[in-house]
């Protein structure tokens, strides 16, 4: 809007009062959120995930982990998170050349593979994935033994919290830059982590060394999920839950507080109290406190008291405060959503739960489920951690070739509704929309392994005799004996 300055330089200069609009156009904003009358300023704005990384990273993986040990909500979401994403364990299916020798040698390894003795391969990728969501990061040291040590590969993995990494190294080496604990070579690839010889938090034994030692990046695997580009340090999944959690905590113990007042009945009496006087609350006195405030004793519950002339008596009675439930249960499916599980994973609550709703929030979390599985897990840890295995076989002299293929079978889904979910397959199938092999993928199982299975069945049961009665069984009926007789003639003749 043009002003007297406007007016007065337009007359006197129209170029010049041209210009003023034009540049004063240029100062208005597309975007609301961009304009200056806007008080919101983001802290450390423009700061890239590494800097923020250093900064706060620490702060939020320690009060995640608190939340996790005490707030029951947080530990129930994040344990039924990893039961979803890892549930009895994502196995790893040899498919090369070598599959054979390399699928006994592996479920052999599996039960030794942890160097500390304490998880089988399953256990080890439960434990390791749990570390990536509540801390943001975990470490895998893969540990060569010797063919001495008896172990059906000489391979054994040590899983390590991120607090091993020495965060605080950063610098330069051989042109090499440190950052984080991490050092990058001059294209950007990771060339070694910097250690610690223990955990910095075991105060019961002394450090050996007082510096962190470099260790090469083909010997670590670094299990995190980025969210930016170029970030080299993950960030806990509880993240942008964690002060909505404290908020929600502080409101509870409040309201616990306030509930026990109001648990509590009071009398306020006023008159010539001398009669009922409580000298023993003040230490057997009798005198009044300041104020001329008196204690007359407790009430005691089921006793009749006679009061004398000219008290007045008044019952004080707090009253309680509605909307407690409605803001806890608003206040969790927000800690929901930013944790990323169903509201009804976090609390166990499935009271305002019907068919519909749940199913469309189950498909939601199994694709979330599923993204988590195929473009973190798999690749960033389980991938790296066969290959590995294969190659101190093959160095051992375990299988003839360096044999990398291999396919992961991922744990399954319970149907929601049974036997809608298995006629909807069907007609899917029937309909050309899919594959039996689509099908079984989609429900963990490998579609050679059930292919072979069907055909060693079907033919154990033409073996038996019983393949025909296995195939009236499955359509809801049994042979007659005028069906069975003809059946018997027609392969006579």
């Amino acid at each position: 809007m043009r002003n007297f300055i406007d007016r007065i330089i337009g007359f006197v200069n129209p170029h010049a009062g041209i210009a003023r609009h034009f540049a004063r156009q240029q100062l208005q904003r597309a975007y609301e959120a961009a304009s200056p009358r806007d008080p919101w300023r983001p802290r450390r704005a423009g700061a890239s995930a590494n800097a923020d990384h250093q900064a706060d990273a620490k702060t939020l993986r320690n009060k995640a982990r608190a939340l996790v040990q005490n707030v029951p909500y947080i530990w129930a979401g994040l344990d039924g998170l990893v039961a979803a994403t890892v549930g009895e364990g994502i196995l790893p299916r040899p498919t090369g050349p070598e599959k054979d020798k390399l699928s006994k040698l592996l479920k052999r390894w599996m039960k030794v593979c942890d160097a500390d003795g304490r998880y089988d391969f399953f256990g080890l990728t439960k434990a390791a994935y749990w570390a990536m969501e509540q801390d943001g990061e975990v470490l895998v040291r893969l540990r060569t033994r010797r063919a001495t040590d008896g172990l059906p590969v000489p391979l054994q993995l040590q899983l390590l919290e991120i607090d091993w990494l020495d965060s605080a190294r950063s610098g330069t080496l051989n042109g090499n830059q440190i950052v984080n604990g991490i050092e990058y070579d001059m294209l950007g690839a990771v060339a070694a982590y910097y250690l610690w010889d223990q955990h910095p938090g075991d105060i019961a034994v002394a450090r050996g060394r007082s510096q962190s030692q470099r260790v090469p990046a083909n010997q670590i695997i670094h299990l995190f999920n980025p969210a930016r580009p170029g970030q080299g340090r993950g960030f806990s999944r509880l993240a942008p839950v964690i002060a909505r959690v404290r908020d929600l905590q502080l409101y509870e113990d409040a309201e616990i507080a306030r509930k026990n007042l109001e648990s509590r009945l009071s009398v306020l009496a006023s008159g010539d109290m001398n009669a009922m006087e409580n000298p023993a609350a003040m230490g057997g006195g009798g005198e009044a406190p300041g104020g001329g405030v008196r204690d007359l004793g407790e009430l005691g519950g089921g006793n009749i008291f006679g009061m004398p002339n000219g008290m007045n008596f008044t019952v004080v009675e707090p009253k309680a405060a509605p909307g407690y439930v409605e803001y806890v249960k608003f206040a969790l499916h927000l800690i929901a959503a930013g944790m990323g599980v169903p509201y009804h994973l976090l609390t166990g609550d499935m009271s305002a739960v019907n068919y519909s709703s749940a199913r469309v929030r189950i498909l939601d979390f199994r694709r979330a489920v599923g993204q988590m599985q195929w473009v973190t897990l798999i690749p960033k840890l389980l991938i790296p951690l066969y290959q590995a295995f294969v190659q101190h076989a093959w160095l051992a002299g375990l299988i003839k070739t360096l044999d990398m293929e291999v396919e992961f079978s991922v744990p399954k889904w319970d149907y929601v509704n049974p036997e809608q979910d298995v006629k909807a397959d069907l007609a899917e199938i029937s309909g050309g929309l899919s594959s039996f092999s689509e099908k079984l993928r989609q429900r963990g199982y490998d579609p050679k392994v059930v292919a072979e299975e069907l055909a060693k069945d079907i033919k154990l049961y033409r073996e038996l005799g019983i393949l025909d009665v296995m195939l009236f069984m499955q359509r809801g009926n049994m042979p007659t004996g005028s069906s069975a007789e003809g059946s018997g003639s027609s392969k006579e003749s």
